[in-house]
């Protein structure tokens, strides 16, 4: 065992060793998450994504078919205009897979023809997890990053969904990879630039990724400049470049008469295609002038000039819906996401309805659902990186710490990002934990840091009684002390990971009784489907409350629900009645009363002998 903290000022190359560890836990993850897929249900927005992605298909059908016919905006709508509210990517992905492993060569089911690239996505985060984590804190920092973040029951739950919650993790987690390894690498940053225009495509969360990366690239260009007046030159140059297209931006608005005005104005030969056109080529005139003078300065802006010319690009080339209205539909977009509606949502007792939301919300639910001997080494790790960062700024403690490098700054603020910005009182709450999901894998890099540090510690006390001891005989006990309690959890909960609560929640039936949402989302009601099945009579009205009637068809197509049973929208046109408990819609559970006439239900899904799905059938 090394030391744990290996500071690290710039980006640096993944050893061979590191590589193939990567390799080896991406190969590990995925085939975890598809070898249990099976047994997680159907979320509402996930069979929405299947239809989306479905129609998405069918496209790239006429593609083949009448090349010409597909390029037209008739064509182009009717396939891809269902869920415009969303970026194409995964959803593309989920259709072509779907297409090749279901339909062309039938070797998977619908639902994990789907889900297949989901899988590959959120194999990801332990890959880079261990690659970041080696790299800034030592290989044992690595190892429980990687090892951990599956661990978490509702991150596993998620990344077993075709969804954009944990590929866009993943995304955010990659295009940090790619900032930081632009420090020894011009091609990297490039490939930041790609990988950002990958981000945004797969969801709109990625689009702040800009506002927290610009300041450690111009801080890194800063401090590379001092002392060559050229290269600091250049530099204002690339800057003020930056500065003028947005002042000619805002201009435009307002000699257009607002946002209004500018959007009807911004065509293919108009003065924004042409600002943005200028913005790409001064880019690369400026950086090819910086280049010979000062490669570190030149390193540290490419990321910059990627991001925010193939950022663009890659966004528009990648959606058709955009193709023949890219603006009006771009802004539609954006305008859906900036007025999100609100959803109604359970917590500490309060029924949640609209803001302003409780300020700590975020950090309370982040404590009551990740298992609490993962989360303790991560707000050990996170307090121990600011704390350094406080104590360094006063001359009579700098002494007593080493100062954070710019690398640490930068988990350490991708670990808050998602987080702060959720935490908004404005901001909807909802849909559990998954909307800060971008923070996690630097959190777990945090943790893994201070778990290297306590093994280093131990292991040095250990090593003068017994110079024989091996670094393994610490860390591998520490590591099964940490993760067996997660694991536990996760296989106790699994496959209903949105009723996951921590140890500091008092499991399920504590936080039942602390008045949190006990389960959402609908894919509960695999745990009542057998019990369905076998008792249904023929051509029973089901009414599944809270599964959408896409849902109802995917777990009919998967063989989850049998095809003879017809779905209603009521309990009083209902055989049977699955109500998922929900605070907000305890109603339906009076009414099922109500049009049954009875109170006592014939089975139900209980989790630590919490009520989760409860099953009413009318008498005979």
């Amino acid at each position: 065992m090394t030391a744990p903290v290996t500071f690290q000022m710039t980006g640096r190359p993944a050893t061979r060793e590191e590589k193939f560890t990567a390799l080896a836990l991406w190969v590990l993850a995925f085939a975890a998450l598809w070898s249990t897929e099976a047994a997680v249900g159907f979320t509402r927005d996930e069979s929405v994504y299947f239809a989306a992605a479905e129609g998405y298909s069918q496209w790239f059908r006429l593609l083949f078919r009448s090349p010409v016919q597909a390029f037209t905006d008739s064509a182009i709508v009717r396939l891809w205009d269902y869920n415009h509210e969303h970026p194409a990517l995964m959803k593309t992905l989920f259709g072509l897979s779907h297409l090749l492993f279901h339909d062309a060569l039938g070797v998977m089911r619908d639902a994990t023809a789907y889900r297949l690239p989901a899988f590959a996505m959120a194999a990801l985060v332990p890959s880079l997890c261990f690659l970041l984590g080696s790299a800034l804190y030592g290989r044992t920092a690595g190892w429980f990053a990687a090892l951990s973040f599956l661990l978490v029951p509702r991150q596993y739950f998620n990344a077993e969904l075709a969804c954009f919650d944990m590929p866009v993790a993943a995304m955010w987690l990659l295009v940090v990879y790619c900032f930081w390894r632009a420090l020894e690498s011009t091609r990297w940053g490039v490939a930041c630039g790609v990988a950002f225009g990958l981000a945004i495509a797969t969801k709109h969360n990625a689009l702040f990724m800009p506002f927290v990366l610009s300041p450690f690239a111009l801080w890194r260009a800063w401090q590379a400049s001092e002392g060559n007046p050229e290269a600091r030159v250049r530099l204002f140059r690339f800057v003020g470049l930056f500065a003028a297209v947005a002042v000619l931006y805002g201009l435009l608005v307002v000699f257009l008469g607002g946002p209004a005005g500018f959007q009807k104005k911004f065509l293919l030969l108009s003065p924004h295609t042409l600002f943005f056109v200028g913005l790409a080529v001064g880019c690369e005139v400026l950086l090819r002038d910086l280049r010979r003078v000062s490669l570190p300065v030149t390193q540290a802006l490419v990321p910059l000039a990627a991001m925010a010319v193939l950022g663009p690009v890659l966004f528009y080339l990648h959606w058709p819906y955009l193709w023949h209205a890219p603006v009006d539909r771009t802004a539609w977009y954006l305008a859906f996401h900036a007025t999100h509606n609100h959803y109604a949502w359970f917590y500490l007792g309060t029924l949640m309805r609209g803001p302003p939301f409780p300020l700590s919300y975020v950090v309370v639910k982040t404590a009551l659902t990740v298992p609490t001997s993962l989360f303790a080494p991560m707000v050990t790790g996170f307090v121990a990186l600011v704390g350094r960062a406080l104590l360094s700024l006063s001359e009579r403690t700098r002494d007593w710490v080493r100062m954070p490098t710019a690398s640490e700054a930068l988990v350490g603020v991708n670990a808050v990002t998602s987080i702060l910005i959720i935490s908004h009182p404005q901001v909807p709450h909802f849909g559990g934990v998954k909307h800060w999901f971008p923070s996690m894998p630097f959190l777990g890099i945090l943790a893994g840091a201070a778990v290297a540090r306590g093994c280093f510690a131990l292991w040095e006390v250990l090593k003068a009684r017994r110079p024989s001891v091996s670094p393994l005989a610490v860390t591998v006990p520490v590591f099964a002390l940490l993760m067996a309690p997660a694991l536990l959890g996760l296989v106790r909960v699994f496959p209903y990971g949105t009723a996951a609560y921590s140890e500091l929640a008092g499991g399920l039936p504590g936080a039942a009784t602390l008045g949190m949402q006990r389960q959402f989302w609908s894919s509960h009601v695999t745990g009542v489907l057998p019990w369905i099945n076998e008792h249904a009579k023929p051509g029973a009205r089901i009414y599944l409350h809270e599964v959408n009637g896409f849902s109802f068809r995917d777990y009919q197509r998967n063989g989850m629900l049998r095809p003879d049973v017809r779905p209603v929208n009521s309990p009083f046109d209902a055989d049977i009645v699955a109500y998922q408990y929900h605070q907000e819609f305890r109603e339906h559970e009076f009414l099922t009363w109500q049009a049954f006439g009875t109170r006592t239900p014939v089975t139900g899904l209980y989790l630590d002998e919490t009520p989760q799905v409860i099953v009413y059938q009318r008498p005979e």
